[in-house]
């Protein structure tokens, strides 16, 4: 190509892969094997070294799951990237390279109930303490922010709420603090917001969701943006300081704007060992390369759903920043011009047993614990997802017990409509 930079469907398509060299494939090959021949004992050595970038062992890195990371790396906008089993464990991950037993981060109230359990409790174990600030209010993440605050953590679009979060002004705080912002991006992809574009230090997916797209492949995924001095301080040891295990290199000295997604790499998945099996990395390279085309019709469907329900005499109201009356317009029309995503929730007027009666009656929506896929999907979030959480919290979660979380899938809208006109009306 020319100087050109690449249209984001282009990337979404090509960005990572090349044919094969060896058979001419053109698809990347699934590269089915544990570990990886050695030229000699020098080049091992200096592979185990990091003296040289290769392929080791496929809990470290393996040529499938290099494309894939390419390619979310280029669709992000950041220097890097690391794929690993699933969400939850690339945020273990990102978290172990900055916390240290009695450190803190903040996070969000408005979260996937997933990561509202693994941050209370889980992560309890190592030491490591949440503080919750609201995202409808700034100033509490500035109110959070302590001596041991070594992170913030938001979703770009908030789970299960569909609410979109101000980037650009919690990251102002986290720069003020001297800590990187996080930003979970999964219910967006990089097709509706780019959080690096608003100020994030470093974005997570679970690629179960809609990069992946078909509800077939579990994974995850690390993006370092290369904007934070990691040696700044001395905050974060794991990145300023020597190494022992590599004989005393220090990562951000020798690997700069990419030194994080290093780190998670060498000492996270090596350690902790979450590897992405290399046939899910190629089910959601393949995913991947209809991104686009699907968060259109995505949101395309999801707009005309949320405009039946908001219309509908049994409900009492619906979450969709896609609506114009919905108090995250404004916001979405400044972070998603292209689409507000195609996860919302809506309140039914008969509370949290119309809730549990709805889904059941559905039966286009399928009723499960998954968002993103091509087939709309439908769940109750306080009796499942968010039911390990008090009534107060469930509330100020999103997830309320009259509260019913819809995925809009790629299907006919007129048929979702349909289905949902029939499951109210019963």
């Amino acid at each position: 190509m020319s100087d050109r930079l690449p249209g984001f469907s282009t990337l979404a398509v090509h960005a990572g892969a090349q044919p094969d060299p060896t058979t001419g494939a053109r698809a990347t090959p699934i590269y089915q094997t544990t570990s990886f021949v050695f030229n000699d004992a020098d080049h091992a050595a200096s592979l185990f070294g990091l003296q040289a970038f290769g392929n080791i062992y496929t809990r470290i890195g393996n040529p499938t799951n290099a494309v894939l990371e390419e390619r979310v790396a280029a669709l992000e906008g950041g220097t890097a990237a690391l794929a690993v089993a699933s969400g939850h464990a690339a945020q273990v991950v990102i978290l172990q390279q900055l916390l240290q037993p009695g450190d803190e981060f903040i996070a969000a109230r408005k979260l996937y109930g997933g990561s509202i359990n693994q941050f209370t409790h889980a992560f309890k174990s190592f030491g490591w303490n949440v503080v919750w600030a609201d995202p409808d209010d700034i100033a509490s993440f500035e109110r959070a922010v302590t001596p041991r605050t070594k992170a913030i953590f938001i979703e770009s679009i908030a789970n299960p709420a569909g609410s979109i979060t101000d980037i650009e002004a919690i990251s102002t705080v986290a720069r003020k603090a001297g800590v990187p912002l996080i930003v979970d991006n999964t219910l967006a992809s990089p097709y509706l917001i780019r959080p690096i574009d608003h100020g994030a230090d470093i974005v997570v997916h679970s690629l179960t969701k809609f990069l992946g797209g078909h509800g077939n492949s579990l994974g995850g995924i690390i993006v370092d943006a290369g904007t934070f001095d990691w040696s700044a301080g001395g905050k974060y040891p794991m990145l300023s300081e020597p190494r022992p295990e590599y004989h005393g290199i220090r990562l951000q000295e020798t690997f700069g704007n990419f030194a994080f997604a290093i780190a998670c790499r060498v000492l996270g998945l090596r350690d902790l060992g979450p590897a992405l099996s290399p046939f899910n990395a190629f089910m959601i390279l393949t995913g991947i390369e209809t991104l686009p085309l699907r968060m259109q019709k995505h949101c395309e469907n999801a707009k005309a759903v949320a405009e039946f329900l908001a219309g509908h005499p049994a409900v009492a109201s619906v979450s969709y920043a896609g609506l114009p009356s919905d108090k995250y317009n404004q916001l979405a029309r400044k972070y998603a011009p292209k689409g507000a995503g195609a996860v919302f929730t809506f309140s039914l007027k008969g509370g949290y047993d119309a809730g549990v009666s709805l889904v059941s009656k559905l039966q286009l929506f399928s009723h499960l614990a998954n968002v993103g896929d091509t087939r709309s999907l439908v769940i109750h979030p306080a009796s499942t997802t968010h039911s390990q959480l008090d009534d107060a919290s469930k509330v100020k979660s999103g997830a309320g017990p009259d509260v019913v979380r819809l995925s809009i899938g790629i299907e006919d809208k007129e048929d979702l409509i349909a289905d949902l006109e029939q499951a109210l009306g019963a």
